[in-house]
């Protein structure tokens, strides 16, 4: 409030200082007013951003998956698209990426991907990602080169600090361990390396394979899960309060939340903000942020969502 305060009272004076400039017609007090004012607009800028970004999470780290969804060897190609298109945001932001672990697809893509971007509000940003993509092309697969419609969802939760205790029976987890995939040659693993934890109560199963060391990867596993755990605990008391119920349909996971398209035409809509561009290659190089901060911020679509 009394940053709020600070900020009201900066712009009388800029608005003070504009109004002398006028009466005295004097250039050097209204480059002065100017100048206050362009600070105003700045402290107002973070003021906003701190809002924004003011949940109980939001400048944790974040830990993000890609699950491809029906539609075959297209899906799992645009599964690769859309995790390739994160990826790039985090790295424009100059987060560290950390794979955790990828899935191939049979035949191109990905059937599932997960990684952790480490960074100043990571998650608060990335949440804004959770829900379904959608995408329209022409098929690269097709020899009769149709148009298809492909799926692909996101999932993001926050990586939780260690201080945060989470009771996890030792009879609730089942833990597996494997050989990881990788290129041939020297690079095969020859150790049961990849980690495999299930949560037997939720169904929550998190596979980890990207470093060689088993009790590396079992770390990464067991922090994941955690986090998974907790963001469940998280929904569930959000729906017991209807706090956000308003807002649940626009970030649950099987909602679609913006539309890809390369054919007839070129554009990408954020379905919840209205929010839309013609550069698909810049949005799919990570060029997200422009549908990122409307959501954050509050903004709706006043019409109803139509399918592209």
């Amino acid at each position: 409030m009394a940053e709020f305060d600070g900020a009201q009272r900066a712009l009388d004076d800029a608005a003070a200082l504009d109004e002398l400039a006028e009466e005295a017609r004097d250039e050097a007090v209204r480059v002065e007013a100017a100048a206050h004012a362009s600070a105003v607009e700045r402290q107002v800028g973070a003021l906003e951003f701190r809002r924004m970004l003011s949940g109980p999470h939001d400048h944790a780290n974040a830990i993000v998956e890609v699950k491809s969804g029906a539609g075959g060897t297209e899906a799992m190609d645009w599964a690769a698209m859309l995790y390739r298109m994160l990826v790039r945001y985090c790295e424009r932001k100059g987060w560290e990426v950390e794979p955790a672990d990828m899935v191939a697809g049979e035949e191109a893509g990905i059937s599932s991907a997960s990684f952790i971007a480490r960074g100043d509000y990571a998650y608060g940003l990335l949440k804004a990602e959770k829900g379904v993509h959608r995408l329209v092309r022409i098929s690269p697969f097709d020899s009769a080169a149709r148009r298809q419609t492909s799926f692909a969802a996101v999932d993001v939760t926050p990586e939780l600090e260690d201080d945060i205790v989470l009771e996890i029976k030792d009879s609730d987890v089942r833990i597996d361990t494997y050989r990881s995939s990788g290129a041939g040659g020297q690079k095969v693993n020859k150790t049961d390396s990849a980690v495999r934890i299930t949560h037997l109560p939720t169904g929550i199963v998190v596979a980890v394979q990207n470093e060689r060391s088993q009790q590396k990867n079992r770390s990464v596993a067991w922090k994941i899960l955690r986090s998974r755990l907790y963001e469940l605990e998280e929904r569930k008391r959000q729906a017991v309060r209807d706090a956000a119920e308003a807002q649940k349909k626009d970030i649950d996971f099987g909602s679609q939340i913006r539309s890809y398209v390369l054919h007839p035409y070129r554009m990408v809509k954020d379905l919840r903000t209205g929010v839309e561009t013609g550069k698909v290659d810049d949005v799919l190089d990570g060029e997200i942020g422009q549908f990122i901060e409307p959501f954050l911020l509050g903004v709706r679509r006043t019409d109803r969502p139509t399918d592209e």
